[in-house]
């Protein structure tokens, strides 16, 4: 069955197949929010007359029935269906005979799989801000309980200053702060209706496209009905951005976890189960869940340009190009939240050195690690700090420079003054816009879930 087909004519088989591509596969991930839709659309539809109270009572029955099977994981795409909305309508129609094919008055696919991919895209966003704070607790935790172990800092992969494992664990806790407002931003663009706007030129039925706003959850509308179309590969692209931003923060912690985990830093470690060995040598600890992490989220980096590749240059108007964007976003949410998830599962059983500073090797190597506070003290004392700097650079050169271990950072954000109720409360500030309970609360009653 093909919604667009009007005749008997059958479309040659490997036309079919490759029109079709993984559509039929990745559609089960949409077969819930299609039912919500149809039943926003069908609902508006009664209100301005196109169905009758009876039709509307009956379509209502069928499509939360479909919901449930949905729920229960017994909807299947039949052989022959070409896609979620074919099923779901034929389904209808099996049901309630004329009435069923009545749900699709002033209604295009094309609308119909906007609509579905933003409520879908909208619930995914919804798990990957609950994972990521998930993971951000869990650093601001891990800040708390090691503020005071340090470990040196590093710039060019040269020893720098001193630094500690609170300021580690917090700087990744605030970059996923930042990543919450990428991923509000996303979800505020996400969260507009696109129903109502057919093909891209809206319909001469006198729909109300607010209603179906209401009905859905949604902020707002997509208003113009071009651009609700247009909305197709943007908000896919915005979406990847914000994924891509989240991938890197995760990414760049993934590395130094594996940087940390070696031998020749053995700053950090994890339980054996958590490890992986070699088939040869038989003294290894691989750190491969970080390694698939840093290569999952490298992969994410490249989203945002697949995706304005696919869609780069399109004209107005809907084109087939935009089924391939599923092929791309669907799997993408899927390994974000595997990354939060084994991340954050991880970090739970990390053990941290205390000691890396204090024994006779850590005295001895990390020694210049230092040289900035003494080049502070004695600007404290009043000396010039380019004279002070060249002293101690002389000292060292030399063979003199006798370290001060004493640490006297104080500043927000240092390593005496971690700011964690600050950047909790930022957190906490961005997690508040979302909108999550109101949508949830719109998406049940029209399901009929309350």
């Amino acid at each position: 069955m093909k919604l667009w087909s009007k005749s008997s004519t059958r479309t040659d088989e490997a036309i079919e197949r490759f029109t079709v591509g993984r559509d039929r596969e990745l559609d089960h991930a949409l077969a819930l929010y299609d039912v919500a839709g149809s039943l926003a659309h069908g609902a508006m539809l009664h209100s301005i007359n196109l169905l009758t109270s009876e039709e509307w009572s009956d379509l209502q029955r069928e499509l939360r029935s479909i919901g449930r099977e949905v729920r229960a994981g017994k909807f299947q795409i039949e052989d022959g269906i070409e896609d979620v909305h074919s099923e779901v309508e034929l389904l209808l129609t099996r049901r309630l005979g004329d009435t069923g094919k009545k749900i699709h008055s002033g209604r295009s696919r094309n609308d119909q799989v906007a609509v579905d991919c933003k409520l879908f895209f909208r619930e995914e966003l919804r798990l990957i801000v609950q994972g990521t704070d998930a993971l951000f607790q869990r650093l601001i935790r891990l800040a708390e309980a090691h503020k005071s172990a340090l470990l040196p800092g590093y710039t060019h992969l040269q020893i720098a200053m001193p630094s500690s494992f609170g300021l580690w664990f917090s700087s990744f806790a605030e970059s996923l702060a930042d990543d919450v407002t990428m991923l509000l931003a996303a979800y505020r663009i996400t969260n507009k209706n696109p129903l109502g706007s057919a093909a891209g030129y809206g319909s001469s039925f006198p729909l109300n496209r607010r209603m179906t706003t209401e009905l859905l959850g949604f902020d707002d509308l997509n208003y113009n009905v071009i651009y609700a179309q247009m909305g197709r590969g943007k908000t896919e692209r915005v979406i990847a951005q914000a994924l891509s931003s989240l991938a890197a923060t995760l990414g760049k912690m993934a590395m130094d976890i594996t940087l940390f985990m070696s031998q020749n830093f053995g700053f950090v470690s994890f339980p054996d189960d958590l490890t992986t060995g070699s088939s040869i040598m038989p003294h290894k600890k691989n750190p491969d869940v970080f390694e698939l992490i840093r290569a999952r989220c490298n992969r994410l980096l490249a989203l945002p340009n697949e995706i304005t590749l696919l869609t780069a240059n399109l004209p107005s108007g809907y084109h087939r190009d935009a089924q391939l964007l599923k092929e791309t976003i669907f799997p993408a949410f899927e390994s974000m939240k595997e990354c939060l998830a084994i991340a954050e599962f991880a970090l739970g059983q990390i053990t941290v050195r205390t000691d890396i500073l204090d024994d006779e090797r850590g005295k001895a190597l990390y020694a210049y690690l230092f040289s900035v506070e003494v080049v502070n003290k004695y600007a404290l004392q009043g000396m010039p700090f380019r004279d002070a700097y060249k002293r101690v650079g002389e000292d060292i050169a030399t063979g003199n420079f006798v370290p001060s271990r004493e640490i006297n950072h104080t500043h927000e954000g240092s390593i005496g003054n971690l700011c964690l109720e600050e950047i909790t409360a930022t957190m906490q500030r961005t997690l508040a816009e979302f909108p999550f309970e109101r949508v949830e609360q719109a998406m049940k009653k029209l399901l009929g879930e309350e």
